[in-house]
């Protein structure tokens, strides 16, 4: 595994855009989201004939 050059390459961005960790976050957490409600509606069975 390569994990040094995987570092090295976030230092490289993070040195030249001291934001880009933020930016990389938030589209981390909006591919989160989708995701959960992806499976969200794909785990749960209709449920049909059951008041609320």
């Amino acid at each position: 595994m390569r994990h040094a050059d995987y570092i090295g390459s976030w230092l490289k961005v993070l040195r030249e855009d001291n934001r880009a960790i933020f930016s990389a976050a938030s589209r981390a957490s909006k591919a989160a989201d989708l995701l959960l409600a992806f499976h969200h509606d794909e785990a749960e069975p209709p449920q049909e004939g059951i008041a609320a």
